[in-house]
């Protein structure tokens, strides 16, 4: 059966190995220092939906974004490796959300594209690390969720299987679609970007990426696929008070670094004496038993 698949991905800043100018003066995250890259489970995300792509000829996979219009620039990593189109939320009024606003802003965009079957992205974001994002959408879209996924089996006959990861280890479950679905970063990493794609769409803008003095604009008029899908909250029908700050009940007082330090620390060898004294403290102190 055809499939008509979105990918949620975000841009985040690169905090997997941050250095001394990674935080301001008042402690959050200095994004204008750390590179900005593709949400690593969002790759894996993006992964699941070009393999049912594949299994289910006629389908399209799609990639919706909302952010800066830099922010354009991950609606062209999904064109390099395979998707079919893409759509970035940008707009002044999108700006400063949190996981209610944000899940609100993408649940109307998902609305305009309309007819979606299944809607997936990564479990969580590096810059956020809450998780719910996905769940949210689905909760306002009145959809069916999957979390945890680390395979999509197959689909057919109207369902989905698929095989999640959780605590205590692996159970497969059917969902009904449409569907909304979260991947862990555990799941297949993401395909390499095709050659031949890359020299397809490397031009490819946001109309608020271009600065209209691009040597190679004059393709824009000859290659309509060139001019990415871009939104604003009017666009999507979005209620503004619903967007960005305004829409965020979330609020921040401060943020501190705590770096976590030993009181004390035992170095113990394979030995039978070791393992003996270290299972009576424990059991002493009532740690285990």
């Amino acid at each position: 059966m055809s499939l008509k698949i979105v990918v949620l991905a975000k841009q985040v800043p690169d905090t997997r190995n941050v250095g001394k100018d990674a935080m301001t003066a008042e402690g959050t995250v200095n994004r204008a220092a750390l590179p900005a890259i593709f949400n690593p489970e969002d790759l894996n995300a993006l992964e699941q939906a070009l393999r049912l792509k594949e299994q289910n000829p006629g389908s399209t996979v799609g990639v919706l974004t909302m952010g800066p219009p830099r922010a354009g620039e991950i609606i062209r990593q999904g064109l390099y490796r395979g998707t079919d189109t893409g759509w970035l939320l940008t707009d002044r009024l999108f700006a400063g959300a949190d996981t209610l606003a944000t899940s609100y802003a993408l649940a109307t965009a998902i609305k305009k594209i309309g007819d979606v079957d299944i809607v997936i992205g990564g479990r969580q974001a590096i810059d956020g690390d809450t998780a719910q994002v996905g769940p949210q959408v689905a909760q306002k879209l009145g959809l069916h969720q999957v979390t945890y996924a680390e395979e999509i089996l197959k689909v057919e006959n109207g369902k989905a299987t698929i095989r999640r990861h959780i605590d205590g280890g692996v159970e497969t479950v059917e969902a009904p679609l449409p569907v909304v679905i979260t991947v862990n970063g555990s799941a297949a990493p993401c395909r390499p970007c095709n050659a031949k794609l890359v020299m397809k769409y490397k031009y490819a803008t946001c109309p608020m990426e271009r600065k209209g003095d691009e040597p190679w604009k004059a393709l824009y008029e000859e290659r309509p696929y060139l001019t990415l899908n871009q939104w604003s909250v009017a666009d999507v029908d979005g209620d503004p008070g619903q967007c960005g700050l305004a829409g965020s009940p979330t609020k921040v007082k401060a943020v501190q670094n705590i770096v976590f330090q030993a009181k004390e620390s035992k170095t113990l060898t394979a030995s039978d004496a070791d393992v003996e004294s270290l299972m009576k403290e424990l059991l002493d102190e009532k740690i285990i038993g």
